[in-house]
């Protein structure tokens, strides 16, 4: 009860600072020069023992169909947030670490992009579609907003990946070896333990997107929002809904995660590591750093 009370706080004291963008075609360029000493992960179709929704007990077991979440409006005791992690990246499939790096998406992430937008343009109506304002959540976003009739995705800086200090744009499974300090650091179990280098700390990522989340929540109660967000933010996320939990399953490219969200400031996960609309796309087998470093 303690930690609620504090999060209250910081709400009031601190309002997000949203930034409204008008949808429009985005242009793609290069981020970097992509090297070739990273040993590129195994990418397969989807089948549905792939599909995490077995694995988290709030989660109906049935098979899912697009009937699911088809109904014409949310309760008015909460609002439904559906958590969508951006689509694949050059980086994601480089094992690279992005964190605030700002990576753009790759083809088969913006084909997932497209393939989650169909998805959810045929599930309840959204009210808004937030966003962390790095590129390859941004666009996951735009491309879910247009298919969903919205006509502008929100950027909230609060929402973006946990910042890994010196480790960003480095190989991680490299990193071990080349600077074993700041890897260590970036796998320890103190939740505020910062990475060398201008890194964040779990408790300060949990923080700062929960914080945001519960926001979000309180000015859509009794609608369906979307947040695109990155897997260490999902996993912060996560921890918030079910503290007592230990997280199943990965934290996938274009996900689906539903959370409950009262004005009780009680958080309910409804839906976990969603997949099933990617049945014609191709997608990493491999979570890059279990989410813990993430992508």
């Amino acid at each position: 009860m303690l930690f609620v009370c504090t999060t209250a706080i910081i709400i009031c004291v601190r309002p997000p600072r949203f930034e409204y963008v008008q949808l429009k075609h985005a242009t793609h360029s290069p981020t970097s020069k992509s090297p070739n000493s990273a040993a590129i992960p195994h990418r397969r179709p989807f089948s549905m023992a792939d599909s995490n929704i077995a694995n988290h007990p709030r989660v109906n077991l049935e098979s899912h169909s697009e009937d699911d979440d088809r109904i014409d409006s949310v309760s008015d005791d909460y609002a439904e947030v559906v958590v969508v992690r951006h689509g694949e990246t050059a980086w994601n499939v480089e094992g690279r670490v992005q964190g605030h790096l700002d990576v753009e998406l790759n083809a088969v992430g913006r084909q997932q992009a497209a393939a989650v937008a169909d998805r959810l343009s045929k599930e309840t109506a959204i009210s808004a579609v937030y966003s962390s304002d790095l590129k390859r959540a941004l666009e996951t976003a735009q491309i879910i907003a247009r298919k969903c009739g919205v006509s502008e995705v929100i950027q909230e800086p609060n929402l973006r990946e946990r910042h890994l200090g010196d480790l960003q744009g480095s190989v991680f499974h490299e990193a071990a070896k080349l600077m074993p300090n700041v890897y260590q650091a970036s796998r320890s179990a103190r939740t505020d333990q910062e990475i060398p280098g201008g890194g964040e700390s779990l408790d300060q990522l949990f923080n700062r997107c929960t914080s945001s989340l519960q926001s979000i929540g309180m000015k859509h109660i009794g609608e369906r929002v979307i947040v695109v967000t990155h897997g260490g933010v999902i996993r912060a996320l996560h921890k918030r809904a079910a503290p007592t939990e230990r997280l199943q399953g990965k934290v996938l490219n274009a996900s689906v995660n539903i959370f409950h969200l009262s004005s009780l400031d009680k958080w309910i996960i409804k839906k976990w590591g969603d997949i099933n609309h990617l049945n014609n796309t191709d997608f990493l087998e491999t979570d890059f750093g279990g989410d813990n470093t993430s992508a």
